[in-house]
């Protein structure tokens, strides 16, 4: 059976305030900074990437700050992403509660679900975290982030989607998109492909009864799983057309390209190309250090420029 989707690529949200957004996702998690760029639907509004040292797929959280552009705080719901989970070393939580707390971070501690321990805290937007802790995870943290490799984030663990009913939901991912049902509770089916390793993983909970999400500031726009290359994409693009979906064309995101859909339970979803990769307009040391435009936009630098907050970082 053909199974191209790799895992986990990035989760994008909507997000309040961007220096807050730096400061939540670079000083208090630890992860770099690899792009800042702008939203290539609205060149005005920064769009910031968020993952290992060079932004490897399946690390990345990336976020739109809409502050001051009349955007609604958004309702969490029925058809959306409203957890995303961060992957850190077994023992780790007590760092994390300790470290976490110092920053006047609320912490709460969630009972294990499906054999892991996690925590679960809010970002300044609303947004909705766990850092779940286990020792399967391989991948290398960012060294320079300030956290010990002992305790940093190693990347995505899994997301957590609500639709009303998991039926159509299941039925196109266990099929077309090649995942596999790995673990079940009451009321949650946990799905993984490629394996079932951190950053493989999507957990569903069915909530029939739950309203209907709203995007806006504090949640969660879309999550996109990984593809090999272009040539895949378009393949599975035509599959999912077959399969009575409407899909976008391929988007040009110049550090990959990108199909989207939202899948029967009303999900939007992203399949991302692995390459070409954040490292084809800066070297790996200075990643995430200047702004970044699509060539399109580079003739309207200096206006952009001025519409986008001021924001520092180290």
């Amino acid at each position: 059976m053909w199974q191209p989707i790799l895992g986990l690529h990035h989760v994008t949200a909507t997000v309040d305030d961007a220096q807050q957004d730096l400061d939540f996702c670079s000083e208090a998690l630890g992860l770099r900074l690899v792009k800042k760029t702008v939203n290539f639907d609205n060149h005005h509004v920064y769009h910031f990437y968020y993952g290992d040292a060079v932004g490897t797929p399946g690390t990345l959280w990336t976020t739109f700050p809409y502050k001051g552009h009349g955007v609604p705080v958004g309702t969490k719901g029925a058809g959306q992403i409203t957890s995303t989970a961060f992957s850190v070393p077994a023992g780790s939580l007590p760092f994390w509660k300790a470290r976490l707390r110092g920053r006047g971070i609320d912490v709460v501690d969630v009972a294990p679900r499906l054999g892991e321990e996690s925590i679960r805290v809010a970002d300044p937007s609303g947004l909705v975290f766990e850092l779940v802790a286990n020792d399967r995870d391989t991948r290398a943290p960012w060294a320079d982030g300030g956290i010990g490799s002992e305790s940093a984030v190693r990347g995505l663990h899994s997301v957590t989607m609500v639709v009303r009913s998991p039926v159509k939901t299941l039925e196109l991912m266990t099929g077309l998109l090649g995942y596999t049902i790995v673990n079940e509770a009451e009321g949650r089916t946990r799905v993984a492909v490629n394996g079932d390793a951190p950053g493989k993983t999507i957990e569903i909970v069915h909530a029939p009864e739950t309203g209907a999400a709203t995007n806006g500031i504090g949640t969660v726009h879309h999550v996109a799983m990984g593809i090999a290359n272009g040539e895949e994409q378009l393949r599975m693009r035509a599959e999912l057309v077959q399969y009575g979906l409407r899909v976008t064309e391929v988007r040009d995101r110049c550090y990959f390209t990108s199909i989207y859909f939202r899948e029967p339970g009303g999900v939007l979803f992203e399949i991302a190309t692995v390459p070409p990769g954040f490292l084809i307009d800066e070297p790996a040391d200075q990643l995430g250090q200047a702004l970044k435009l699509p060539p399109w936009e580079e003739a309207s630098r200096q206006d952009i420029e001025r519409g986008l907050a001021r924001v520092t970082h180290r």
